[in-house]
């Protein structure tokens, strides 16, 4: 799991403007351009990175919610089949603008919902409110796709922890990910450029022509080991085991958005909602 370890030595690739030509030309398709991604609304834990988030359903006054992972937890790692419930929290996150700079320091009043079974996710519930964030430091939360994300979806992966953003596409979707004690479902895989390192768990994964949050970043495999911690493996439905060292992994946050009903209760009991119960 990507835990703050060390920092690691990022690349950065600059990549030229496209100029117009000055002349009529024949009309082409084009693909949507890219929404413009920055860091206002990420946040950045004792341990890892995290966000603001918002379904499409929430609305102004709803308490705000925090997207991290489920082994990011104050409390430690959740055990295999454990899932925590409104659990009284009172964790801090440092809340950053679109350059990266903190701007305030957000409240957690409780966890409300961790697991690491099946995914990897931790909602916490603040004591403020969108519209109190919003009013205090001019930044809006980021919305939560209601969708499952696309093969070849332009991404970026963007901590708060490290103010580092790295970019490259969903390369495809893991069927079962197993690290140590924990398997996963679903998992996405990013193509090699996403190159996180400790201390990007928990990441917003944005998707670049909409902006919304497609998945959170959570694990990658460092050594070339086989399903050990730190080195998760890919198992297919036949039970074929692929071991990718040096990539990357995010968990998908559409299954989220049923979950959450009015006044951003999570309630695992509404339609559609297959998260884990405790």
């Amino acid at each position: 799991m990507n835990k703050p370890l060390a920092a690691a030595v990022l690349s950065v690739l600059l990549t030229g403007a496209a100029v117009t030509p000055a002349v009529a030309a024949p009309r082409q398709e084009q693909a949507a351009p890219a929404v413009a991604v920055t860091y206002a609304g990420t946040v950045a834990l004792s341990n890892c990175s995290g966000s603001v988030v918002r379904t499409p359903a929430s609305q102004p006054n709803d308490p705000a919610l925090v997207l991290s992972n489920g082994h990011c937890l104050e409390t430690g790692f959740p055990a295999a089949g454990e899932v925590v419930k409104d659990r009284a929290s009172s964790r801090s996150f440092s809340l950053l603008n679109a350059s990266g700079s903190r701007v305030a320091t957000l409240r957690a009043s409780k966890i409300a919902y961790a697991t690491m079974t099946d995914t990897d996710v931790a909602i916490y519930q603040l004591t403020s409110t969108y519209a109190q964030i919003q009013s205090r430091y001019g930044i809006s939360a980021l919305t939560l796709d209601d969708a499952h994300p696309v093969q070849g979806t332009p991404v970026k992966v963007v901590s708060g922890y490290w103010k580092r953003t790295y970019s490259c596409n969903v390369d495809g979707f893991v069927y079962r990910l197993k690290e140590g004690e924990w398997t996963w479902k679903d998992s996405v895989r990013y193509t090699s450029s996403c190159n996180t390192v400790g201390g990007t768990s928990g990441s917003p994964v944005i998707d670049t022509t909409t902006g919304k949050v497609v998945a959170v970043n959570n694990t990658g495999n460092e050594d070339g080991g086989r399903c050990s911690v730190n080195n998760p493996c890919e198992v297919d439905e036949a039970g074929n085991v692929t071991v990718r060292q040096g990539i990357n992994y995010a968990q998908q946050t559409y299954l989220v958005v049923p979950c959450v009903g009015p006044g951003n209760v999570i309630d695992l009991n509404r339609a559609g909602c297959a998260l884990p119960k405790p």
